[in-house]
């Protein structure tokens, strides 16, 4: 069984438990997900990254 290191929703701390240590509450998953080409939802990432950025609309 692979160990993966896991981040605290809470506190921000890292962990291979489910569970933080400092806080007890609950840890998730801290690596980003697989580099597909055929990337169904990146059209909707990079909206939502955009309009929560601050970028003006033309880009600059």
């Amino acid at each position: 069984m692979a160990n993966h290191i896991l981040k605290c929703r809470k506190c921000g701390a890292y962990s291979l438990s489910k569970e933080c240590g400092n806080c007890g509450s609950a840890c998730v998953l801290c690596q980003p997900s697989k580099y597909s080409p055929e990337d169904k939802y990146g059209k909707y990432r990079r909206q939502y990254i955009k309009e929560h950025s601050g970028m003006k609309k033309g880009g600059y």
